[in-house]
């Protein structure tokens, strides 16, 4: 069924008032055009594979540990396992990293091997409190002299392992006084390092420090860090050979199916044809796919990328509908119509949104007939039920805007950690996971337990701490900022500062939740995590998915374009 937009109906409904004022903003076409429309598979794909075959089983083999192994080589297999996270492709070695870390975590406990080597055991702390064991932060202290100060020493002796230590900082959580002090006595002296340029004209080092400055490693994404971290990787005296060309095989060995499934999203998108039917619509089917696929890279998950990528753009659709187009009235007929959610409610809709209820139905029946076959139907049922919810939270911020009223930062916060999406995008993530995923870990996500509210309280702040151009030339409900600088009587400039510690200590709140015994399987919080971390993309310091500036139209281009030299 097609459902056009035409000026006229755009501006003119049956069912309602004529000459209706439009609360919109035009926003900039896509900078990408049909450059992904198309898919041409690369001739030297089967010959990469099997190299990347052999490789892998190469680097496996060093992975292998038991109990008769000499604790020296526990280091080498840390900074293995590191570099193996680190250069994108721990994936393929989930079961034996899983078995490494858990016989050094049985062996030592507290008390790591080599105490005295702060780059070794800032290294073995954060490998294993990103593997979910909680290891005491305690080991530390031991790194301050009698009054209680970090050791001075260490800012002219051991660069590299104030580098580790200051990484190690980000696993902390709540109460975690020593790694507070460490991490802002760290930050300090790695910025002074780099302003005066002394690490013995180490540059490798010093373009290291200031990376982890810009952006730690617990607020990376393992896709981008690869790309990050290859050439330094190469530069180290004793890097891997194997792992190294296994990367990047790799590496293009995903870029080719990513491509292929962004040109199968974008044919999708072309023939919904939203940019002439809803010219309101901003059309970032690429920013979007780059958003889905930086969080789940993996090629388990093609079926749910695709899946996350229809829905997710269909919701970008809703939020520009909701908050840049219709008026209070029809929102409401589409609520009411949404938690039907059947196709008979179709007729009471204006004829503009015909065509997004009717895309949205038909996108979950095809995710159903999936399902289906495995016995999973329930998975649509959680996830239909947080698409409902969604919508009902952004009718209350569209009467909030009718009204002209500005809530409360508490009020809301409530609603807009609805609005954000994230705990509904979330939830959609698992909508086609493996066995991992049970009904119990839809009922966990709806419930917004503490690390996937503490990544929807992350994303609404940094996205309310970008200017953006396009509200001040229309009507919008109140960010999180402006709430609270209404209600406390406080300037912007405190209000920032006050909100970048608030996504500190969400961080800390993420941390600690993803120490084992954890409320669902590890692996399946990987998907609120990198789904936080894509906002220091997305979301700082500008909006870069409204308008992509040069670092993510780079990291597209490498992501989707250009293939790694090997």
């Amino acid at each position: 069924m097609s459902f056009s937009l035409s000026p006229s109906t755009l501006h003119h409904n049956k069912s309602l008032k004529r000459d209706v004022i439009r609360n919109t903003v035009n926003f900039n076409p896509s900078i990408w055009g049909d450059q992904f429309l198309t898919y041409n598979e690369r001739t030297e794909q089967a010959s990469e594979k099997k190299r990347a075959k052999e490789l892998k089983e190469k680097v496996r083999k060093e992975l292998l540990t038991d109990g008769s192994i000499e604790p020296t080589h526990h280091m080498k297999l840390l900074e293995l396992i590191d570099a193996v996270q680190r250069l994108g492709v721990a994936y393929h070695f989930e079961d034996e990293i899983e078995k490494c870390l858990t016989h050094i975590y049985v062996t030592y406990g507290d008390k790591w091997i080599n105490e005295n080597n702060l780059q070794s055991t800032s290294l073995w702390f954060r490998l294993l409190r990103q593997q979910g064991f909680n290891v005491s932060s305690g080991i530390f202290s031991k790194y301050k002299n009698e009054n209680g100060k970090f050791l001075e020493s260490m800012t002219r002796d051991d660069i590299p392992g104030m580098l580790s230590l200051y990484e190690a900082t980000h696993m902390r959580v709540e109460g975690e006084d020593v790694l507070d002090e460490a991490q802002e006595f760290t930050k300090y002296h790695l910025g002074n390092i780099i302003e005066n340029h002394i690490c013995n004209n180490d540059e490798s080092l010093e373009t290291q420090i200031y990376q982890a400055l810009q952006l730690p490693l617990q607020k990376r994404l393992p896709r981008l860090e690869a790309l990050r971290y290859m050439p330094i990787y190469q530069q180290q005296d004793s890097y891997n050979d194997d792992l190294l060309t296994l990367a990047k095989l790799d590496f293009n060995l995903l870029q080719e199916l990513h491509r292929k499934e962004l040109s199968q999203i974008s044919k999708w998108w072309k023939n919904l044809d939203v940019s002439n039917k809803l010219p309101y619509v901003r059309d970032r089917i690429v920013e979007g796919y780059f958003w889905i696929l930086v969080v789940l890279f993996e090629p388990q998950h093609s079926l749910s990328r695709i899946f996350l990528m229809k829905v997710c753009n269909l919701v970008l659709i809703l939020d520009d509908t909701y908050d840049n187009y219709a008026t209070y009235e029809e929102l409401e007929i589409f609520t009411k119509a949404v938690q039907k959610w059947s196709l008979s409610c179709l007729d009471a809709l204006p004829e503009y949104m015909k065509l997004i209820y009717q895309e949205l139905l038909n996108v979950f029946i095809e995710a159903e007939d999936l399902l289906e076959k495995k016995g999973n139907t329930y998975r649509s049922y959680y996830t239909k039920e947080m698409v409902k919810e969604y919508t009902r939270y952004l009718l209350t911020e569209a009467k909030w805007v009718n009204e002209k009223y500005i809530p409360s930062y508490e009020e809301h916060m409530s609603v807009s950690q609805v609005t954000v999406g994230y705990a509904m995008i979330i939830t959609i993530s698992y909508v086609h996971g493996d066995d991992l995923v049970t009904e119990d870990t839809f009922k966990w996500v709806s419930t917004y337990p503490p690390i996937v509210k503490a990544s929807c309280l992350i994303f609404r702040l940094m996205n309310d701490m970008v200017n953006r151009k396009d509200e001040q030339e229309r009507k919008h409900v109140a960010t999180s900022v402006e709430c609270y600088m209404k209600q406390y009587g406080v300037s912007k400039e405190h209000t920032l500062e006050l909100f970048s510690k608030l996504i500190e200590d969400n961080w800390k709140v993420i941390n600690k939740n993803s120490l084992r015994p954890t409320d669902v399987p590890g692996p399946l919080l990987m998907s609120p995590i990198n789904f936080t971390r894509v906002c220091n993309i997305l979301y700082s310091p500008v909006d870069n998915y409204t308008q992509a500036g040069k670092e993510l139209i780079d990291y597209i281009k490498s992501l989707l374009v250009n293939p790694m030299s090997v």
